[in-house]
């Protein structure tokens, strides 16, 4: 349910979102978060396990994607059509990913949902035909991605700014890790790194706390504890110049630009927010990037730039990208750095600053109408110790951003002249560090 409250400092009235939650620990040690919402038509859960690709092993990059991709496959009671016939009567399904679970189920069906999730949770067999149709297929993606130029830009682009631990690697493996990966593997990645210990399980409905507990417990009482998850401090590459190129004869170049960004709770994330708005991801023409390099240059459709939108409990990208003719990557590099160096060196105009905030203010709340938006922020929430009214408190910080603010936070947090580049296209390494 949604409501508005009055900003204080008077600039009218400010949507916010309300999010109730009970938190429990469960007897196998898993915590949970219920956030009741009467009336939704939909209830929607996520169980997510901490770790997730930082479990890979050296060469089996991907084995987190599949563990949690492929878990719908079959489990020790039912086969991939059997849990399907579970779910489909009612609307349901579920989903995975490297971090766990995600499902959603209409009306009151919420325990057949959390039945079906718990079977899935514990019990995912990986069955060997199965998997490996499933994995042909994706490998058959990835194997169209390899030759992509868009796709390698941004995955050269990560490596760039990450360097070498698991953040800088692809997402979802190679097309050589992937082949090398077995069903084994999977089982034996889903009972060391799904415990009960590392998992956080966010549900959001017309439910019953306390009925949500109790079903809990008793479909967990035999998952078992295994070792605490150990988190080692990343390493990231010195903010410097970096290039790296994809080369392949296309009529288009795919450039990204930037550089390491911030996490989650950095304090400066709801001026941040507001002045990507302004540089690169307001709406229609009103960024100032979008207004320049493609509405007045010509230059591309699709152009882009922010920094908040990553933001995790690891450093996301500061990122800006842009797909456009190879003829004109120098202009559309110069024209990135220009307008970096300008949202730093001149304070924003009012009432291109106004546009900004009640465009990301007006939208606040419509994002969180979905009942799996609504549990997927539950999870971040706890996994950034954000306080239990960020929903009510976040759109007034953001009404609340001076044109002060966002030329500290633009000073403070970008920086054009330590910038990596990656492009894929008609272009040569050699020649792009020049550009920057």
């Amino acid at each position: 349910m949604s409501s508005s409250t009055d900003l204080a400092a008077g600039r009218g009235r400010v949507p916010v979102v309300t999010l109730p939650r009970a938190r429990f620990e469960l007897d196998c040690g898993a915590r949970l978060v219920v956030s009741v919402r009467p009336g939704a038509p939909i209830t929607a859960v996520r169980a997510h396990v901490r770790g997730g690709r930082s479990q890979d092993a050296p060469g089996k990059e991907g084995t987190a994607f599949l563990t949690g991709t492929l878990a719908d496959q079959g489990t020790d009671l039912h086969d991939e059509m059997g849990l399907a016939t579970l779910l489909e009567p009612a609307g349901g399904g579920i989903r995975g990913d490297a971090s766990g679970l995600s499902g959603a189920i209409q009306g009151d069906s919420w325990g057949l949902l959390l039945d079906t999730m718990a079977e899935v949770l514990l019990g995912a067999a990986y069955p060997a035909a199965p998997i490996k149709r499933q994995q042909q297929r994706l490998l058959a993606r990835m194997e169209a991605a390899a030759a992509d130029p868009h796709a390698q830009a941004a995955r050269r682009f990560r490596t760039l700014v990450y360097g070498k631990n698991w953040l800088g690697r692809p997402t979802h493996g190679t097309v050589e890790s992937l082949s090398s990966i077995t069903p084994a593997d999977l089982r034996r990645h889903r009972k060391r790194h799904w415990r009960p210990e590392r998992a956080l399980i966010a549900v959001c409905g017309d439910v019953d706390p306390e009925k949500v507990r109790r079903r809990l417990n008793r479909l967990l009482r035999s998952w078992k504890r295994g070792k605490p998850l150990v988190v080692k401090p990343l390493r990231f590459p010195k903010l410097g110049v970096r290039v790296d190129a994809f080369r392949r004869k296309r009529e288009q170049v795919h450039v990204y630009l930037g550089h390491l960004g911030i996490k989650r709770n950095d304090p400066d994330y709801a001026a941040l927010t507001v002045m990507d708005h302004v540089l690169g991801t307001g709406p229609g023409f009103t960024n100032r990037i979008t207004r320049r390099l493609r509405d007045e240059l010509g230059l591309a459709y699709s152009v882009q730039a922010d920094i908040h939108s990553s933001a995790g409990t690891h450093p996301g990208v500061f990122q800006a990208y842009i797909g456009t003719s190879p003829q004109h990557l120098p202009t559309a590099v110069q024209g990135f750095l220009r307008e970096i160096h300008r949202i730093r060196d001149e304070v924003v105009g009012e009432e291109e600053l106004r546009v900004a905030r009640d465009f990301v203010v007006g939208s606040f709340a419509l994002g969180f109408e979905r009942a799996s938006r609504r549990a997927a922020f539950l999870v971040a929430s706890e996994l950034h110790s954000l306080p239990d009214d960020v929903l009510e408190t976040l759109p007034k910080e953001i009404a609340a951003v001076t044109v002060e603010d966002v030329q500290r936070v633009a000073n403070q947090h970008l920086h054009p002249d330590r910038c990596c580049l990656s492009v894929a296209g008609p272009v040569r390494k050699q020649d792009l560090r020049p550009l920057l």
